[in-house]
């Protein structure tokens, strides 16, 4: 008589690091056991994996975490049900955000670095528009861009997973909302689906005029996705005291030898008097429950059109990333581990 076969924990791990674009070839999948918690730890049955430019900006160099090395299970946000814990005061069943997941079907983690969820949507949304996606959006134009009502605000790779959002929450702010993606198709979408005034093409052989044409009046806030050749064409419209939010880096991070810029800075800060900032999201932790209420009730109310790209099967994450990189996503990108758990309590 046969035995039942001993489950096993699936990981993709990174079997090289790249030394030029990434490709499937960098990553392996392997079969480990499922781990076990220690005290204070929580066992997490992953659901749904973010994939984020930042998944290869990882393999580059250390950033705010260590650089990921060979062998290692791909880092991400996720989100997942707790399914075994030791001496937490986390309930079994509970959904919870894990920051470093990973790209694998188990994972044990800290019950202090996960934040237990009151589920009140889909799970797509809690990963997307009420989940890091919204949040970075939300936190970036509120305490970095503070946009105002009359202003233009400039978002790139507008038709991604934080720029979709960052457009609309800064339309329900009053400003004119102008979007940067690569593709005429997207930039229709945004348009006349999500409601911003303009978009450009960045491939574009005359950019300039594009940005003068859509935005009359300059540019008084950019929230900056993808840094490079496009900042230093933005800097150069920017109005006096106008706001940079820096946000990613996307047209740099699958390369080893990124190439150098703007050109301009810090010139054009000091003459224009520009104010340019970073921020990483888990500068606010605190309050992320706060800001997704508000963004729970723009969803809910129809303010906010959440759009959405899951994958299903934790086998195709490495292509959806580089698909992500390429820019074929058209908002959230996220990878489907298992299905949503049956609603009880006050889920819905």
């Amino acid at each position: 008589m046969s035995s039942s076969p001993v489950p096993v924990n699936r990981q993709i791990v990174l079997a090289s690091r790249p030394t030029g674009r990434l490709t499937t070839s960098h990553f392996a999948i392997v079969d480990e056991a499922i781990p076990e918690p220690a005290p204070g730890q929580l066992l997490v049955r992953n659901i749904l994996l973010s994939i984020d430019p930042a998944n290869r900006a990882w393999m580059q160099a250390a950033t705010y975490r260590d650089r990921l090395e060979a062998g290692q299970v791909i880092d991400a946000f996720t989100l997942g049900e707790v399914i075994g814990q030791r001496n937490t005061n986390v309930a079994i069943g509970a959904v919870v955000e894990c920051l470093h997941g990973g790209w694998q079907e188990y994972a044990v983690v800290d019950a202090e670095e996960v934040r237990v969820i009151d589920v009140v949507a889909p799970l797509q949304h809690h990963m997307g528009c009420l989940g890091i996606t919204g949040l970075t959006a939300y936190f970036g134009l509120d305490r970095i861009a503070k946009v105002k009502c009359g202003e233009t605000l400039v978002v790139s790779a507008a038709a991604g997973a934080t720029g979709h959002i960052v457009g609309q929450l800064a339309k329900l702010a009053g400003a004119r909302v102008v979007g940067v993606t690569g593709s005429d198709n997207k930039n229709r979408f945004l348009c006349e689906k999500l409601g911003f005034d303009a978009a450009v093409n960045h491939h574009s052989a005359d950019l300039k005029a594009e940005l003068d044409a859509a935005c009359p009046s300059g540019i008084d806030v950019y929230f900056d996705n993808v840094g490079g050749p496009l900042l230093e064409t933005i800097l150069r419209h920017m109005n006096v005291a106008g706001r940079v939010a820096c946000c990613g880096v996307v047209s740099q991070y699958d390369s080893d030898s990124p190439a150098p810029g703007p050109r301009g800075v810090p010139g054009l800060l000091i003459t224009k008097r520009l104010r340019m900032e970073g921020f990483l999201l888990t500068d606010y932790h605190d309050e992320w429950h706060a800001a997704s209420s508000v963004l729970a009730d723009h969803v809910t109310a129809g303010r906010i059109t959440p759009v959405e790209a899951p994958v299903d099967g934790l086998q195709h994450a490495p292509q959806a990333l580089l698909d992500l990189l390429a820019g074929r996503n058209l908002g959230k990108v996220m990878v489907r581990v298992a299905d949503d758990p049956k609603p009880t309590g006050g889920q819905t």
